[in-house]
Parts: C-alpha cells; sequence; structure tokens
C-alpha cells in the first residue's frame, strides 16, 4: 500500500516544486510599485549592456584588429571577456548570500564601469584585453544576481515569466550589439559605445542598490565589524582555486590549439578547490554535496553544450551575411534580430503560459532541446549565397524560439529536482555553465571555424592555381570585411571559403544540440531526495 502511493505522488509537469511552500515564501520580499518598475528598469539596462559587450565584436572586430594591429588575435576580443565572466560567476552566488545581492549588484556595476572605460581609453592590444576583463568580471555577477533577485522578489507563480523577461533583456542586447555596433562604428568609430556605456553603468548601480529592498537581518550596515563579520565568511583559498581552476580550463581552449599545460594545471587546481571544500572550509563556495548531485551536473551541462551551439549562431551567421550574402556591417547585424526575438519570446510564453506552478516540465524539456538541434540543421543547409532571405529568416526565430524555452524549462526543472537552501548556488552554477558556453563558443567555435576557413582559403587559392597568399588569408582569417574589397578569383575562394566554414560550424552545432539532449534527459523527473526516500521504503518492505 505504501509502495502504491509513492508512486502515485510521482512528480509531473504540475508537481509542486517544494514540499514546503512556506520555505520559498518566507525568501520572497515584498515591494512597492515605484521599487518594482525601478529595479526592473536598471537591471534591465545592466542586462543590455552586458548582453551588447558579447555581440558587438562581430561586426565591430574588422575596425577594432585594424586600430590595434591584431588580426590574428581576433578570437581573443570576445575570449577575454568571457573568460572573466565565467570565472566569476560561480562566486557570484555565494557572494550574494554573505553580503547580499544589493552590494554584489553595486560591486559589479563598479567593476563593469572601469573596465569599459579602460577598453575605450586603449591604445593597444594588451590594455584593451585588460578592459575587456574587468567588463567580464563585472558583468559576470550581473546575471546571477538577476536571477537570484527573481527567487528572492517573485512568487513562485510568476518566476517563469519574469526569468522569461530576463531572456528578453539578454536578447534585446545581444541583438541590438550587433546592430549598434555596424551602424555606429564606420560613423564614429569602436569606441563610441564603451564611453556611452561606461557613465551609464556607474550611475545605475547605486540606484539599484537603493532600490532593491533589505530583508530580514540584513538591515545592519555593511562597515566596521558587520563588514569584518562577512569578509570573514568569505572562502579566499577556494574562491582563488576555483576561479583560477576556471580561469586556466577556458584559456587552455582560447587558441585553434588547445594549450596542453594550462588544462593539466586547471585540473590540478580544480581537485584542490575540492579538497578545500570538503576539509578545510565551514563556509564553502559551492558545497561539495551539490556538485556530487546528478541534476546539478547533467543540468549545466546540457546547458553548457547547447549554448555552445547557440553562439555559433550569434557568432558567425552575422559574418555569413556580411561575406557570402555581401550585406553591409549593419544590414549583417540585423541577421541576428529574428533570433533573438525568438530567444526572448520563447523564454517569455512558456513562462507566462506554462510555467504558472513550480514542477518538473521534464517532456517539455526534451521536445524544445529536440527542436533546437532540427533548427540548426536546417540552418547548416540554408548558409548558402541563393537561399530565401526570408525562409532563413525564419528558420533563425525558430533556432532562438526553441533555445530561449529549454533556458527556462531546464532552470525551473532544476529548481524543482534540489533544495531551496541551495537555490543561489544552484542558480549560479547554471549561469556559470551558460557562461562557459560563450566561452567555448567564442573560443574553441571560433578556433574550429578559422581551421575550416583556413584550410578551405589554402585548397581554393592553390585549385586556382595562385601563388602563396599567406598574408591575405591572415588577414581574411581576423576581417571578414576584407572580403568585401577583393575581387576575381580571389573573392570567389574567400566567398566559397566562408560559406564552407559556416555551415560546418552549425552543422556541428545540430550534433551538439543532440548531445545536449542526452544530458537533460538524464536528469530524471524525480528529485534525488524523493528517489532516495523512496528506495529506503522500498528497501524496508523488502527486509519486512
Amino acid at each position: 500500500m505504501l509502495v502504491e502511493r509513492q508512486t502515485d505522488e510521482l512528480p509531473s509537469e504540475a508537481t509542486p516544486l517544494l514540499d514546503a511552500p512556506s520555505e520559498v515564501e518566507e525568501r520572497n520580499v515584498s515591494v512597492s510599485a515605484a521599487r518594482g518598475f525601478t529595479i526592473i528598469a536598471s537591471m534591465g539596462l545592466l542586462l543590455f549592456t552586458q548582453a551588447t559587450n558579447m555581440s558587438m565584436m562581430t561586426t565591430a572586430q574588422s575596425d577594432i584588429a585594424a586600430d590595434l594591429d591584431a588580426f590574428s588575435e581576433t578570437t581573443w576580443f570576445n575570449s577575454a571577456y568571457l573568460i572573466a565572466a565565467s570565472s566569476v560567476t560561480p562566486l557570484a552566488g555565494r557572494l550574494s548570500q554573505i553580503f547580499t545581492p544589493r552590494v554584489y549588484v553595486l560591486f559589479s556595476c563598479v567593476v563593469l564601469s572601469i573596465g569599459l572605460f579602460i577598453t575605450a581609453a586603449s591604445r593597444n592590444l594588451t590594455v584593451f584585453l585588460l578592459g575587456r576583463a574587468l567588463t567580464g568580471c563585472g558583468g559576470g555577477g550581473i546575471m546571477v544576481t538577476t536571477i537570484i533577485l527573481t527567487l528572492d522578489l517573485t512568487s513562485k507563480k510568476r518566476r517563469g515569466l519574469f526569468i522569461g523577461l530576463i531572456n528578453v533583456g539578454m536578447t534585446t542586447g545581444v541583438s541590438s550589439g550587433a546592430v549598434l555596433a555596424g551602424l555606429l562604428t564606420p560613423a564614429f568609430g569602436w569606441r563610441i559605445i564603451f564611453w556611452f556605456q561606461a557613465p551609464l553603468c556607474l550611475v545605475i548601480g547605486p540606484i539599484q542598490y537603493l532600490a532593491i529592498p533589505t530583508k530580514q537581518g540584513d538591515e545592519e550596515p555593511l562597515w566596521g565589524r558587520p563588514l569584518a563579520r562577512k569578509l570573514a565568511q568569505v572562502d579566499y583559498a577556494g574562491a582563488l582555486a576555483l576561479s583560477l581552476s576556471v580561469f586556466l580550463l577556458l584559456f587552455s581552449f582560447s587558441s585553434p590549439e588547445i594549450k596542453l599545460i594550462p588544462l593539466f594545471v586547471s585540473l590540478v587546481t580544480f581537485a584542490g578547490f575540492l579538497v578545500i571544500e570538503s576539509r578545510f572550509t565551514a563556509e564553502p563556495i559551492i558545497p561539495v554535496e551539490v556538485l556530487q548531485m546528478r541534476s546539478v551536473l547533467l543540468t549545466c551541462l546540457s546547458g553548457l553544450i547547447s549554448m555552445m551551439a547557440r553562439w555559433a549562431v550569434l557568432f558567425f551567421t552575422p559574418v555569413y551575411a556580411m561575406v557570402v550574402r555581401d550585406w553591409s556591417p549593419a544590414s549583417a547585424g540585423l541577421i541576428l534580430v529574428p533570433t533573438n526575438a525568438g530567444f526572448g519570446l520563447g523564454g517569455l510564453l512558456v513562462g507566462w503560459l506554462h510555467i504558472r506552478k513550480s514542477g518538473s516540465y521534464y517532456i517539455s524539456n526534451i521536445i524544445v532541446f529536440l527542436s533546437f538541434a532540427l533548427a540548426n540543421l536546417i540552418l547548416s543547409t540554408l548558409s548558402t549565397p541563393s537561399s530565401s532571405t526570408p525562409v532563413y529568416f525564419a528558420v533563425t526565430f525558430f533556432n532562438g524560439l526553441s533555445v530561449g524555452a529549454l533556458m527556462n524549462y531546464s532552470l525551473s526543472h532544476l529548481l524543482h529536482l534540489t533544495k531551496p537552501d541551495v537555490h543561489y548556488v544552484v542558480s549560479a552554477l547554471a549561469s556559470m555553465s551558460r557562461g562557459f558556453a560563450g566561452s567555448f563558443g567564442s573560443a574553441m567555435g571560433g578556433g574550429f571555424f578559422q581551421r575550416q576557413l583556413k584550410t578551405s582559403l589554402e585548397t581554393g587559392f592553390a585549385a586556382h592555381g595562385l601563388p602563396r597568399q599567406d598574408e591575405l588569408i591572415r588577414k581574411l582569417l581576423g576581417s571578414p570585411a576584407l572580403a568585401k574589397s577583393l575581387s576575381g578569383v580571389e573573392r570567389v575562394v574567400a566567398v566559397q571559403s566562408y560559406e564552407h566554414a559556416v555551415k560546418t560550424l552549425l552543422l556541428g552545432g545540430c550534433v551538439l544540440a543532440l548531445a545536449a539532449t542526452v544530458a537533460q534527459a538524464g536528469t530524471g523527473w524525480v528529485p534525488d531526495r524523493d528517489r532516495k526516500e523512496r528506495e529506503d521504503v522500498e528497501d524496508c518492505l523488502v527486509e519486512t
């Protein structure tokens, strides 16, 4: 009888997220309409700024490379930002718990603003990359604190809707970044966007700090002894080991050839982090028990793999439009509008229409993951000079729609599978995996794309009996816009080579999406704690 009752209570897509709803309600903080509007508007601007820094390089990189004489280092323009953001992200959840989200978001805004000022003022590649890295350190905490504020300030009924709104803010910035850079760079230079963003973030930080309400127990001033107590809670050794491990891991993949020594040191450093967290600290950055949860590991893995495929679309479809279809840089940026509109709409629709309760959403996850794989496959076949532009736009919209939905479904499913007291941490881990995806997408995807492009260029020039074109190939690898200035056989080879590289990359994105589907399917639909309780009950019955 007991076993039958347990079976009847298996979670479905409408199963409540928590066994004790009161625990979540205590974590929610009521806000006035004015405060709510201020928080949403200012956080939306921060997300917009963060996202533009991810995508603007697709249409501005040629000008930056020419200005800084960095044609061979263009993959670092995005990698420096994304590696730094990913290195900070896993710490953001714990630091928000210690210092409160309102303090951490203020700190992030200051760092973000400093990084933008340095980037705008840079006169050489080293200073430029330093600015990009500091910008990433500030931006890395923005996404995590946005999710944390959603968990704190919204009800379970509206949580999915607001997570969808986060997607809207992100996708608006991603799509606008490429367009704005394409429009403003030819007229005013590439620095103008950074000069505008830096003071904006410096103003938004204090506004957000004052707008976010304090929770009970967080009212004490953050100076003197209270600050000392909070600083004492930080696991500095664990934070340093984890950040260094993440940095070295991503750095090792950030060139066309994998750097083995940083990769090995990264693994050693991560092993040290696990030892520190399990034996030498009472306040771990990430509890080892969380890292051992299958649901957390597989959700992060599926998020990493799927978003790697997503970044292939974001980084390289504007390149396809600019070279293969011969669009202007501004027009090439417009190709991101439908896919990012779909991304925002996908997360918003499922949050508004379906994620009305906290629950599993397991089947919905699998469906949207498979839809994303299909969209990548179709895009690969359509990436030709003569395919229908409306059809291509429609498929990019479907691509964004499916990945926007899967981000919302997978996070809701992860919250269902984990306990409320680790939601800050698992939200940070989920964001970290997506940040990894940006880094891997720009580093590994960029390296793969450049290898395909280089091989195709060398083969094409050789097939037409042209002499060695090493200097031209070097510039074409870093400046897609250069193809427009070519003529005759050189232009034909350049266009065909870019077409081949884009098609191959998008086909690889389809394979990645299928692998992500398998990983997401492995999370299951029953929380680990419920599964363990059921196994214990069944063992007792067998013994009886």
